[in-house]
């Protein structure tokens, strides 16, 4: 007996915060570790950091950990390593990562240099995320083979952000003057101390990382640490005889000592030698997840193939079993109810998302038009702004196309069933600038709405005043939209028995 009550208490120790099964050890620092884990729920694996809350405060850290939490929140792109959510006890601190299974690009050069459209492929996906972290006001100043992870695909995946640096941090000079990265990956401004700019820094580090893939060694090398660095600062490098004379040129550009001439993202971006098979990745942000955006030509080509598969599979199916599936995949789902302590929480006074978001950018309104009613209005309202509109059930994301360090303007809408008759539409900014989403609210979408409510009211009527017998009811099913605010909201409803 008391062997099964040590089996189970190891089993409970084993479960990290009752979701998360570890396993073994991936890798550890100064102040973390890092094990692979499993989601019992989910069964995805996942890489979970766990960071000493003792050492970070004796180090001065805290700071530091904040700064790494909010960069990779901002950095959400397909060649980036996620970060899920983060979690704490009393002791330590847990980063849950994506987990990619590849290992380190670094292992794969050691067994020597890759061929050219290899390396070629992974230079491009370098520059897509380097591009992308420095259009957020990111600059990661540590690239290396080491922190380029491979996953299942043989995609690459940009990770530790940890000496990671952003806009906010340059002095009034414009420049950075903090000493980092790793010696052989380290621009010559660095070097010289008087301080230099991020981005041109991670510029060079992304030329010795390609120069590295395509050779199979560094640039900059020597055992002395102070001879190398002189090879540095002088831009001393020479190129092996199978690099061919566009690589050549690309390295030179990207290797240059002087950072107002070296090559910037764009440059680079329209060098011939980097241009061949480069295609531009497309992603959208959902449940928090990073989605990749299908090519129109490939989703039609998978639509063909699995048309041509379903045909195959369903030529016994009887006439009536198919009416049923094409009546299925043809109407929108019911929306999911909202039961009493979702809608207590809807008071400002019980909402705790304030303490795990970054802001309370929310707003709720109450409608008795139909789902398919809204979404169509939500859909109209994003075609006057030029917003992408991506749909799922009872979901309809919108998103900008305008960039800013803040990322695209992203909003998340969701139907709720209040009752069989009204349902809640609740509108969250997941993304971008908090001034560009109230704009959109009070100019596009509270006025978008307020004339959907206009239009039921209008087709009540016209269907002879249905809801003129509903015994004055502020809820009928023509009184659409009443916007509200966290604090206002619920309204009393149902009403009691004594009104």
């Amino acid at each position: 007996m008391a062997n099964n009550k040590n089996t189970t208490k190891k089993e409970a120790q084993a479960l990290l915060l009752g979701r998360y099964e570890v396993g073994k050890l991936l890798g550890h620092g100064t102040f973390a570790k890092v094990y692979h884990a499993r989601n019992v729920k989910t069964n995805e694996s996942v890489a979970i950091k766990v960071i000493d809350k003792e050492k970070i405060l004796k180090g001065g850290l805290i700071a530091h950990i904040k700064r790494e939490i909010s960069i990779l929140r901002r950095v959400r792109h397909p060649n980036i390593v996620q970060l899920f959510e983060v979690m704490a006890t009393k002791s330590k601190i847990y980063f849950v990562m994506e987990y990619v299974r590849g290992g380190e690009l670094f292992n794969k050069v050691a067994k020597g240099r890759l061929k050219e459209d290899i390396a070629r492929k992974y230079f491009q996906q370098l520059i897509s995320a380097v591009a992308f972290c420095h259009s957020r006001g990111v600059y990661h100043r540590d690239l290396k083979p080491e922190n380029l992870l491979l996953d299942d695909n043989g995609d690459l995946k940009v990770s530790d952000f940890g000496l990671s640096a952003v806009s906010d941090q340059i002095r009034q000079d414009g420049l950075f003057h903090t000493f980092c990265g790793t010696p052989a990956y380290v621009a010559p401004e660095v070097l010289g101390r008087k301080g230099y700019e991020a981005g041109k820094v991670d510029i060079w580090s992304c030329g010795v990382v390609l120069f590295v893939l395509m050779a199979g060694y560094l640039p900059f090398h020597d055992q002395n640490i102070m001879s190398m660095y002189k090879k540095i600062y002088k831009g001393e490098f020479r190129c092996p005889r199978w690099f061919s004379p566009e690589l050549i040129r690309l390295l030179t550009r990207l290797l240059d000592t002087n950072p107002e001439t070296r090559f910037t993202i764009p440059e680079i971006m329209e060098n011939r030698w980097f241009k061949k098979g480069f295609k531009h990745i497309k992603f959208y942000i959902e449940d928090d997840r990073v989605c990749n955006v299908v090519d129109e030509k490939e989703e039609e080509e998978e639509d063909d193939n699995d048309s041509v598969s379903s045909l195959s599979e369903t030529e016994s199916e009887s006439g009536f079993e198919a009416a049923r599936r094409s009546k299925r995949v043809g109407t929108l789902p019911r929306p999911a109810s909202l039961n009493a302590f979702d809608i207590i929480s809807f008071s400002r006074g019980f909402d705790l998302s304030g303490l795990f978001e970054e802001g309370g950018d929310e707003s709720r309104f109450v409608s008795g038009a139909p789902v398919s009613r809204i979404i169509s209005k939500l859909e109209e309202i994003a075609k006057l702004v030029s917003f992408t509109v991506r749909k799922k059930d009872c979901r309809v994301s919108l998103e900008g196309s305008r960039e800013g360090i803040k990322g695209p303007l992203t909003i998340a809408a969701e139907i709720f069933e209040l009752t069989p008759s009204l349902v809640v539409l609740e509108v969250k900014k997941k993304g971008g600038d908090k001034g560009e989403y109230d704009d959109f609210c009070n100019n596009e979408l509270r006025p978008g709405l307020h004339n959907l409510m206009l239009e039921e009211a209008e087709a009540a009527a016209a269907a002879g005043g249905a809801g003129a017998g509903a015994g004055g009811s502020s809820f009928s099913s023509s009184a659409s939209f009443a916007a509200s605010d966290t604090s206002s909201y619920p309204p009393s409803y149902p009403p009691s028995d004594t009104e």
